[in-house]
């Protein structure tokens, strides 16, 4: 058995109960469409007006490029934790630690933020027009500890309800795209070219202009891809199904996404008033203005499924890369964090974890607005921040020329490489720029402010730890002599 096949000790491995559909389904619903749509529009139509539109293939085409160099780094290390891991086997320990520490900060404020959106929903659907911060909080950590419950029942619990998000976002945004697009169409496709937003500073495509505003927004539509590498030793054939799976994920998701896009620019009554700001709703505004609120409050239902499909996903993928962090004691607390429930081998300590932080960021939006902001500020920016470990550890491995790609490979690896790598950058600085947003002046630094923060921390925790995380290479030894030991008792 190969280093690139490495298999966790016996006692701490996880059962491999997903196939490529749950995979996919799971990436998919890591960053539904309905999640993404509803998440950026109302903030892309105000800054860029309907012209927004066209960001969404600048970013396709990018991410694309970061898919197929992930497609590479999970085929030839489909390990569980992903970025973490992936970054560690590039360039060492340290700077694996670091972006496996990015990364699951990302992922955890994501859950966290998605939870609170679902929260607006369900205030919507019971009866609260203007839900207060408590409430919102409140909702959401019933949704938290729904989800937690889901989380800690197994895989099986899992990929049922992926299936059915996927179900849920298939009637929500085609179904409902197509009826708007054939029977509530109130504009022609000349809007499109119409760059009309309130975000004006500068010229339009200017670092302040209002096209690069609303790509930075668009670029938290096609993230959640290389989620799939966060469950890869929980699926079965991983070296060929999580190449696809990634892929797979980010295609349909821009499909569905820009498809959907077009159709609530087109079906917009008053696009005025949307791109003016006058509007803070769109989405809303649209579907009850094509089908009334009789039926646009069971359409809510679909949209509450979407974000709670993607909720468990972050989830997951934040527990399974705490515990891949403790699995290689990297963590404090690693012995309690690594252990795997007896029967369904799942990380339920990992998983609490999870539950903590999300009630602690759930009690700081409701003591301050802006908390809630500065979460959905870096939710964005830290995949991207996340993403540059990864690719700038490839790049230089491909320059040194040590790289060995596993089972699916790149023709024109190092090219591409290059592209994403500086395609990320620039839509991480696009996410991160300070512009003047918001009066409160230090929110445009959030990004900055929550990285400094975050990287002090991290700094002190690894400082802690360091000392016992043990190197790569015994890592693998000891996998492949483990797996070496099963396939002997197997074949025995």
């Amino acid at each position: 058995m190969s280093p690139d096949t490495t298999v966790p000790p016996t006692e701490q491995s996880l059962k491999r109960e997903f196939n490529l559909w749950s995979s996919f389904a799971f990436a998919f619903a890591f960053i539904s469409p309905i999640v993404a749509l509803y998440g950026i529009f109302g903030l892309a139509i105000t800054a860029a007006g309907p012209s927004f539109w066209w960001g969404f293939f600048l970013v396709f085409a990018g991410q694309l490029v970061v898919a197929f160099v992930f497609a590479t780094l999970v085929s030839r290390w489909p390990i569980e934790g992903s970025i973490y891991q992936w970054s560690r086997r590039l360039l060492g320990s340290g700077y694996g630690w670091f972006a496996g520490w990015a990364y699951t900060w990302t992922l955890v404020i994501a859950m966290a933020t998605v939870a609170l959106g679902a929260a607006g929903f369900i205030a919507n659907i019971v009866g609260i027009d203007a839900p207060t911060g408590t409430q919102r909080a409140a909702i959401a950590f019933v949704i938290l500890l729904c989800g937690t419950a889901l989380n800690l029942v197994g895989r099986q619990a899992l990929k049922l309800f992926m299936t059915g998000s996927i179900i849920a976002e298939i009637v929500g945004s085609i179904g409902l795209g197509t009826w708007l697009l054939l029977f509530h169409r109130h504009n022609s496709l000349g809007v499109l070219f119409h760059g009309t937003g309130a975000g004006s500073g500068g010229g339009y495509l200017s670092l302040s202009g209002p096209f690069l505003v609303a790509v930075a927004f668009v670029g938290f539509s096609f993230v959640g891809f290389e989620s799939a590498g966060a469950i890869a030793e929980e699926v079965q054939e991983p070296h060929k199904n999580l190449p696809k799976a990634v892929i797979f994920s980010l295609t349909f998701i821009a499909l569905v996404v820009t498809y959907s896009s077009l159709a609530i620019i087109l079906a917009i009554p008053d696009l005025s008033a949307v791109a003016s700001g006058k509007i803070a709703d769109p989405v809303s505004f649209t579907l009850t203005s094509a089908l009334g609120s009789g039926i646009a409050k069971p359409v809510e239902v679909l949209f509450v499924i979407g974000f709670l499909a993607s909720f468990l996903a972050l989830q997951t993928s934040a527990s399974r890369l705490i515990w891949a962090f403790a699995r290689d004691r990297a963590l404090p607390g690693s012995a309690v964090l690594s252990r795997l429930s007896s029967s369904e081998r799942l990380p339920r300590a990992a998983i609490l974890v999870t539950t903590v932080i999300g009630s602690i960021l759930f009690m700081l939006s409701k003591l301050a607005t802006n908390v809630y902001t500065i979460m959905v500020n870096f939710s964005s920016g830290g995949f991207f921040l996340a993403f540059l470990f990864p690719l700038i550890g490839l790049l230089v491995v491909q320059l040194r020329r040590n790289w060995r790609p596993g089972p699916f490979a790149l023709r024109y690896s190092l090219p591409l490489t290059a592209v994403a790598t500086v395609w990320v950058i620039l839509e991480f600085l696009n996410i991160a720029w300070p512009r003047r947003v918001y009066p409160q002046r230090y929110l445009d630094w959030s990004e900055w402010i929550m990285i400094a923060v975050l990287g002090v921390l991290g700094a002190v925790i690894y400082a802690s730890v360091r000392r016992r995380i043990p190197d790569v290479a015994s890592i693998d030894r000891e996998g492949e002599a483990d797996g070496a030991a099963g396939v002997a008792a197997t074949t025995a």
